[in-house]
């Protein structure tokens, strides 16, 4: 014994007092101080000796209480609590959208009894696999995931479907394949914005997107669409700036953006499918009224903080329950794979203004 760290002569010592029945299940401890006097060593030892027992679930904090023997129960208690691991799967963590699904998704997860595991797949296709190995590894209950820019799923995720695997997609959905999914009513919140524009006397609309078809940027573009056809306006797609990943990554945004506007001097207005290229496209014609004084509206779906544009926004609250309700039900044992369409609503400059 005497060869032994003196934390691990205490924890002998308190175990030994624990089988011979001197201290029994739900019994107080001596505190750190009590014991830091009887061993005459310093608090961190008798810290660490303490903090060893309890991380081994021999004993117990109460806070404000003190530290006691560890009932038999309080594991299963605790394990009753504790219904496992559910996954979450992003492609960043870019905008104000990306960080309130994380805390929404989080908050009803634990409001249900499971622990949140995170991953950020940088926008790969070989991240996005291997966040899924490695979730499936740690034996998650479901899979959250908001899937990665890209004309294709990740035969992983379609797998995941295929197999029924306990699964939702947040903010896209497969056109082809049934799962669930939850996502914002993209093209309606695009109907909105165009109409907006459209009934402020705006005809030549640019229509700034990503070159990628995926479910959110399709519905954004036909519900541009909807939009004139309804009032029986030719539709111009001469006028749609479509940015690749590639043009966005290498940080020629901007520049992009405004070359095309110069290109279309006809242009009034400017919608745009995100955040991030409406960040973009508000530089580019800051840029352009410089040099030729034009002055072009700007709307965004997807707030962008600017103060000057208009925007649709998304009930990312609403969504999140939704997935997570969802994601639920499959866990208990049902299957009735379906899409939803959280409502959105148009915030624009006069409202914003009064704000």
């Amino acid at each position: 014994m005497k060869s032994m760290p003196l934390y691990k002569q205490i924890q002998e010592d308190i175990r030994y007092m624990i089988r011979s029945g001197k201290l029994r299940a739900g019994d107080r401890v001596p505190s750190e101080t009590e014991l830091m006097e009887h061993y005459h060593v310093s608090k961190i030892t008798t810290k660490n000796a303490i903090n060893g027992l309890v991380e081994e679930g021999v004993l117990v904090r109460h806070r404000g209480k003190g530290t006691f023997v560890k009932h038999i129960d309080d594991d299963n208690e605790s394990m009753s609590r504790y219904k496992g691991l559910i996954g979450l799967i992003l492609p960043c963590m870019k905008t104000k959208v990306d960080q309130h699904i994380i805390n929404a998704v989080e908050q009803y997860v634990r409001e249900n009894g499971y622990h949140l595991l995170i991953k950020i797949t940088q926008e790969s296709a070989l991240e996005e696999s291997r966040a899924i190995e490695d979730l499936m590894h740690l034996r998650v209950k479901g899979l959250i995931i908001f899937p990665i820019e890209q004309e294709m799923y990740n035969n992983d995720i379609l797998r995941l479907s295929l197999d029924r695997f306990p699964l939702v997609l947040i903010d896209r959905y497969m056109k082809e394949i049934e799962t669930y999914s939850a996502s914002a009513n993209n093209l309606d919140g695009a109907y909105q914005a165009v109409n907006y524009l459209l009934r402020k006397g705006h005809e030549h609309i640019a229509f700034v997107t990503v070159n990628v078809t995926n479910s959110a940027t399709t519905d954004r573009a036909q519900g541009f669409e909807k939009a004139f056809l309804e009032r029986n306006l030719s539709i111009n797609k001469n006028l749609w700036c479509m940015l690749s990943i590639a043009d966005i990554a290498s940080g020629n945004g901007v520049f992009m953006i405004q070359e095309f506007l110069k290109e279309h001097p006809q242009i009034t207005a400017v919608f745009t499918v995100n955040a991030e290229l409406t960040h973009y496209a508000h530089r580019a014609i800051q840029l352009l009224g410089q040099s030729s004084g034009r002055s072009l509206e700007l709307v965004s779906f997807d707030q962008s903080e600017l103060p000057d544009v208009s925007y649709v926004k998304q009930n990312v609250e609403e969504m999140c329950k939704v997935t997570v309700d969802m994601l639920l039900e499959q866990i208990q044992g049902t299957y009735n794979p379906r899409r939803v369409a959280v409502p959105v609503t148009l915030f624009h400059k006069n409202i914003l203004n009064k704000i």
